[in-house]
């Protein structure tokens, strides 16, 4: 019999999540065992839990983990960028299986693509979990994680949980930002957050965010926003669009980037897009929906819609890197408001789906 861990469990959409305790068997060969020391709450594990992307059956949640090394499997020596690698060590993870044997993941070379990529986030919740709801998760060969270093507080890395990977793929897929161009960020959630960082660091002339509530913007300010859009008080798409061109000379964004995980937010970001912009989708994975567009718009102002899903391992390596160079003169770490223990994972959830949050985590060991 392994040793007992408790994890936190969607059985049912908008029923209250369970605790459930089951043992925990020694790593086998090429596996990790992590002892979970922050589970970042994502707006997708709000949306899974109000039953808006189907459940195959009760899962563990949590997809945004930094785990401290309680147990290596047979031949695990290092990290998956090769770092030594010891007991006691905290490291990231990317919660992603792909099959290695497609396709996608041999020929086109994204592994995001792989059908078999997000397996391990909705495995039965009765097996052992990877995901981070979770006192002991364990990582199955194949799924890489990365040590953190000592001079990189792990607060720092889960402030913005997997939306800084994820937008470290979508601005890798976008063709980066530019020094001097105009960026407009839609949405002040943690991928709004990260773009606005991300784009600020890059050297942009203009980083616009419009969204809300106010605790939000004001993080974007201190990320770097050089104007927010309040949308509480600048309420038609209408108003702020006209608001975006007076703050761009009339011309629009260059990079505009989609954060907010609503569908609305498609029809407008389109019009705060310039002549020959790129509009960058990220936060409508898991938003159904549809809003009427005019193809010929999108023709005759030269437009870019680039879409971007998931991230890959050298995503994560990357985030790990920026937390690492701009902790120390960016409030990342200030963007993390909520704290609560697993038992009470339901309260985080809640003040994520209420937007009161600007970042949740859960504390397994709590």
């Amino acid at each position: 019999m392994g040793r007992m861990s408790k994890r936190a469990v969607l059985v049912k959409a908008n029923e209250p999540i369970e605790i459930w305790e089951r043992p925990m068997e020694p790593p086998g060969p090429g596996e990790t065992l992590l002892r979970v020391k922050y589970a970042g709450v994502c707006g997708t594990d709000v949306h899974l839990w109000r039953g808006e992307i189907p459940l195959p059956s009760p899962i563990v949640l949590g997809h945004e983990g930094i785990g401290v090394v309680e147990e290596l499997g047979e031949g695990v020596t290092t990290d998956y960028a090769g770092a030594p690698l010891k007991l006691g060590d905290i490291v990231y993870w990317v919660p992603l299986l792909p099959c290695y044997r497609c396709y996608d993941c041999t020929v086109v070379e994204d592994l995001t693509q792989c059908d078999q990529a997000l397996s391990a986030l909705f495995r039965d919740a009765a097996a052992p979990p990877s995901c981070c709801y979770t006192e002991l998760a364990i990582l199955p060969r194949g799924m890489a994680f990365y040590r953190i270093p000592k001079d990189t507080p792990p607060e720092a890395v889960i402030a913005f949980g997997c939306a800084m990977p994820t937008m470290l793929q979508g601005i890798e897929r976008v063709g980066g930002i530019a020094v001097n161009q105009t960026v407009v960020v839609q949405g002040c959630g943690p991928v709004g957050l990260a773009s606005t960082l991300l784009a600020h660091v890059s050297g942009a002339r203009e980083v616009i965010v419009v969204g809300a509530p106010k605790a939000r913007l004001e993080m974007a300010r201190r990320l770097g926003a050089t104007a927010t859009i309040d949308i509480g008080e600048v309420k038609t798409a209408e108003e702020r669009i006209a608001k975006v061109r007076d703050l761009t000379r009339g011309r629009g964004g260059e990079i505009v980037i989609e954060a907010t995980g609503a569908v609305p937010a498609f029809g407008e970001g389109i019009q705060l897009t310039c002549k020959g912009g790129s509009y960058l989708i990220v936060g409508l994975w898991s938003a159904p929906g549809t809003v009427p567009v005019e193809p010929r718009y999108l023709n005759n102002m030269n437009l870019r819609i680039i879409g971007t899903a998931l991230y890959e391992g050298r995503h994560v390596h990357g985030a790990i890197q920026v937390a690492r160079r701009h902790h120390a003169s960016l409030p990342m770490v200030d963007a993390l408001t909520h704290k609560v223990p697993l038992a009470e994972c339901q309260k985080a959830l809640d003040a994520v789906g209420k937007l009161e949050s600007v970042k949740a985590v859960v504390l397994p060991g709590a």
